[in-house]
């Protein structure tokens, strides 16, 4: 610690302007990688860490008179703090070293610490509070978190045959952040999104989420797309404490009882909406349970609108023994096995409840309404409403008419609060975007967000973020439903919404019940 503590007596006080930055610049880079190191190990006490933070945040201050220096500064230090904490994450450094150079660096810091042999090289002493100039928000130890900046990632398909809900939901997070920032960010700091192509192939997710923690220095993931790649993603997330908030999946992947402390779904669960299909269809259009189908997807997805469908049997006393499933092969439309297992049906299917992408789901819309033109299809919202939509335009009204899909907002042509707010903010931001259930998904989850990240104030780290959301009840956005979590409740809506669409292809409102 030789060099920390000859670092820490440089002579700042005859130096000119620009040699103090020097100076500083390279101490942010090695006290950081100690400081990394302490946050790591859970037995360092956190008061000594942030005093620390606190006593170099004064030496940012007193070295740098311009906002855009500081700013660099700290984003330097944030750099390096990281580097420190995946010194322990990757092993390359044990908490037992980490304990002794934060020993060393406060003895090189503590006012009986010896007087350097130069003549010109005090100490520096703690910021005095408050300082003639300051930050507008602390220097951040926390990975994605700066001066002016908090950084998160999502995770989806921007590429392929699913890749139009990766970019209507990006949308949709972009224009909730765009709007904050306009308004002066979270405590002056700007919201910033990073996309990576996950292909919604999950053996390219942790890839995906590996670049976005390492290279890019996120807080957190919002928003991201898929059951199956969730799968990857979370495991990774709780590993490094790092919020997942928000994802476009109704699985139990993020659904776990008790929930993970850093897991949080705005979007009720795929059984929650595969359930209120059943109500509807056994219940207002009176078909039998025996002439009703599941058309899912071979993975998360499917399983878990599959898992929905039965549980709603079994919840009105019905055995599910005998529901039959039509499969097709994940991230693809390959729907001729299913519709060939449909036609071999001795009892006539009169209902389709569809745990699908929505290319598939199209495609064997497609193939099916020639040979049942009663059909009922019904999709959940993974689906992606608007995306089938299109799809289904595209070959004709009579594909499109009596098509439900469930939905976990309120319709985009409805005229609530929350709607109105969204179809504003999109015209604003992304002027010739059509509203979009995805992107409305989004920017709801979003707001969520950024109304916590206000709540939490500016010393802004994950745990405290984590309270702050466990404590959100009652939260009105203007979507006619109320919103909250608690520590046993990482979900903040249970509400589903019906609608149908018409032979233009429009979403009309259905009253499920």
């Amino acid at each position: 610690m030789a060099f920390l503590l000859s670092a820490f007596f440089i002579t700042a006080a005859n130096a000119a302007p620009g040699d103090k930055i020097d100076l500083v610049r390279d101490l942010a880079g090695r006290v950081g990688p100690v400081i990394g190191s302490a946050l790591s190990c859970p037995d360092i006490a956190r008061p000594r860490i942030q005093t620390v933070i606190e006593k170099f945040a004064g030496v940012i201050r007193d070295a740098a008179a311009a906002e855009a220096q500081r700013s660099e500064l700290a984003q330097l230090f944030d750099r390096s703090v990281a580097d420190g904490r995946n010194a322990v994450a990757t092993g390359r450094m044990d908490c037992k070293l980490a304990e002794r150079r934060l020993a060393d660096l406060e003895q090189s810091l503590s006012p009986s610490a010896p007087a350097p042999a130069a003549p010109t090289a005090p100490a520096f002493a703690p910021a005095p509070p408050p300082p003639a100039v300051s930050f507008g928000n602390p220097v951040s130890t926390v990975r994605g978190v700066s001066d002016n900046e908090i950084r998160f990632g999502i995770t989806a398909a921007f590429t392929g045959p699913v890749r139009e809900r990766g970019r209507q939901m990006k949308i949709g997070i972009d224009t909730a952040f765009n709007r904050v920032n306009d308004s002066g960010g979270i405590g002056g700091r700007m919201l910033k999104l990073i996309a990576a192509d996950d292909g919604n192939e999950p053996a390219r997710t942790l890839q995906a989420v590996r670049q976005l923690y390492e290279k890019d220095q996120i807080f957190g993931i919002i928003g991201s797309i898929g059951t199956a790649t969730a799968a990857v993603a979370v495991p990774f997330a709780l590993e490094r404490r790092m919020l997942f908030f928000g994802a476009y999946t109704g699985g139990n992947v993020v659904r776990r009882d008790p929930p993970d402390r850093y897991v949080f779904n705005y979007r009720p669960s795929y059984a929650e909406e595969a359930d209120a299909a059943v109500r509807y269809l056994v219940k207002i259009r009176r078909i039998p349970v025996r002439q009703i189908a599941v058309f899912a997807q071979q993975d998360d997805l499917g399983d878990a609108g599959f898992a929905g469908v039965a549980k709603a049997y079994r919840a009105l006393g019905i055995n599910d023994s005998a529901l039959l499933r039509l499969n097709y092969p994940r991230n693809t439309i390959e729907v001729d096995e299913a519709v060939n297992l449909l036609r071999l049906q001795k009892v006539p299917v009169r209902a389709i409840i569809m745990a699908a992408s929505y290319r598939a789901a199209a495609k064997f819309i497609e193939k099916t309404r020639n040979l049942y033109p009663e059909m009922i299809f019904t999709s959940i919202s993974g689906v992606g409403g608007s995306s089938l939509a299109e799809e289904l335009k595209l070959l004709g009204p009579r594909y499109t008419t009596g098509v439900l899909v469930t939905q976990v907002v309120p319709a985009v042509s409805g005229h609530s609060s929350a709607v109105l707010e969204y179809k504003n903010a999109l015209a604003k931001y992304f002027p010739g975007e059509a509203p979009d259930y995805a992107s409305l998904e989004g920017f709801v989850a979003a707001s969520i967000l950024i109304d916590a990240l206000k709540r939490t104030g500016a010393q802004l780290d994950i745990e405290k973020l984590v309270d702050t959301l466990e404590a959100t009840r009652n939260l009105d956005l203007g979507l006619g439903v109320q919103l909250g979590f608690g520590r046993s409740d990482h979900t903040a809506s249970h509400k589903i919404w019906g609608t149908a669409l018409d032979e233009s292809g429009r979403f009309q409102p259905v009253d499920l019940e």
